[in-house]
């Protein structure tokens, strides 16, 4: 990626910059490839909720798949159809049912038998009928880090096999619910198609269960997942979307008319976004350098809390490559980006790029410390 440092160096530091270009290259791929085989992309705000990538999105044809109230908002003031957006989440309030029922979302993705019932009497209260998809816990190992999984029986999420009985019976009495779908999410950032070749197994099981059991949903919704090549930022920054449609096209049966929904996030945004740093000092320890920026994990948290890798750039120097730690000015030891990082020799007032950081970046970002909000720029503005 090329960085308009003419442009940076007026810029107050630290800032997310996003390549529009980039992202519209991204979007326009993973459109094409779905729509190729008659897919649907609900893009998951949850990632990056920016006001202009969201406006792109709607501006697209993407569906919404929302975690809280104040996401289904945000999903229609920024234009997406009401029928398209989906409201997943464990733990959904009263008050956030009630915004999606007053927005007339197109489905709730339901977790327990107890959200069931809840959403139920509201929608009865509000004269409403509620669309509604079973979230199912296939017990799907995704193989990512263990605050990411989510398809695994010990997890928080989804209804697991042996309450579907239950589910059914309960149902029929729930008569302002009206079952539309079957919901998948095994975990995130997955780039082994084995993975997602092993769900659409799991899922054709659960095909065949509800068709024993008289039902055929409208639609099945496999969550999404897909990861990004975090190590590598330029080499693939458009995920093969074609390769991961095609295995479920080849491997997930579908019934006639039913629909197949993706709930895609980090491998829409992740590679079209850049935190932006400036070197405040560097600092000699006693084993190692430390490159201590003025970007932390107050901009950053996924470092800290996940130990995930960012690819770091000094983008004002050149020369034989050295080993620092580089760390933000947070009072807490995580506020750590990463540690042996090669880079060119560093000086005080280096401009640093800390790549991929278009997914839970700018939307994990907090004023802890009581730091300014970093804002955000983009290509097509500067």
């Amino acid at each position: 990626m090329t960085f308009p440092l003419d442009k940076f160096g007026s810029l107050p530091t630290p800032f997310f910059y996003y390549d529009m270009e980039r992202l519209q290259a991204t979007l326009e791929e993973a459109n094409k490839q779905a729509e190729r085989l008659g897919y649907h992309i609900h893009y998951a705000l949850k990632a990056n909720s920016n006001d202009k990538i969201l406006r792109t999105m709607s501006r697209m044809g993407y569906g919404a798949d929302c975690v809280s109230g104040n996401e289904i908002k945000k999903a229609a003031e920024s234009g997406f159809p009401a029928r398209s957006i989906f409201f997943a989440g464990v733990g959904k309030s009263d008050s956030e049912i009630i915004t999606a029922l007053e927005h007339n979302i197109g489905c709730f993705n339901c977790e327990s038998i107890p959200e069931m019932e809840v959403i139920n009497a509201l929608a009865g209260r509000y004269g409403k009928k509620a669309h509604v998809a079973i979230r199912i816990n296939p017990n799907v190992d995704a193989h990512t880090h263990h605050y990411i999984t989510t398809g695994l029986e010990e997890n928080k999420f989804g209804i697991n096999a042996w309450e579907l009985e239950e589910v059914i019976t309960r149902l029929h009495h729930l008569s302002n619910l009206e079952l539309k779908g079957l919901h998948f999410h095994i975990g995130s950032q997955i780039t082994d198609l084995e993975i997602f070749k092993g769900l659409c197994l799991r899922v054709n099981e659960f095909q065949e269960w509800f068709y024993d059991h008289k039902i055929i949903a409208d639609m099945i919704n496999v969550g999404g997942g897909w990861g990004v090549d975090y190590q590598n930022p330029d080499r693939q920054y458009v995920p093969d979307f074609e390769a991961f449609f095609c295995l479920f096209k080849e491997f997930l049966h579908l019934r006639p008319k039913q629909s197949l929904h993706f709930e895609l996030g980090r491998a829409l945004v992740a590679q079209s976004g850049n935190l932006i740093s400036r070197v405040l000092y560097v600092k000699n320890g006693v084993n190692t350098r430390f490159v201590i920026l003025d970007a932390g994990m107050t901009e950053l948290l996924r470092p800290a809390l996940y130990q995930s890798f960012h690819k770091i750039e000094n983008l004002s120097s050149s020369g034989e490559a050295e080993k620092y730690h580089v760390v933000g000015p947070v009072c807490e030891s995580s506020d750590t980006f990463g540690k042996a990082v090669l880079l060119p020799p560093t000086r005080r007032g280096d401009l640093i790029a800390i790549r991929s950081t278009g997914a839970y970046g700018e939307v994990m970002s907090s004023q802890y410390n009581l730091r300014d909000k970093a804002p955000a720029y983009y290509s097509d503005d500067l």
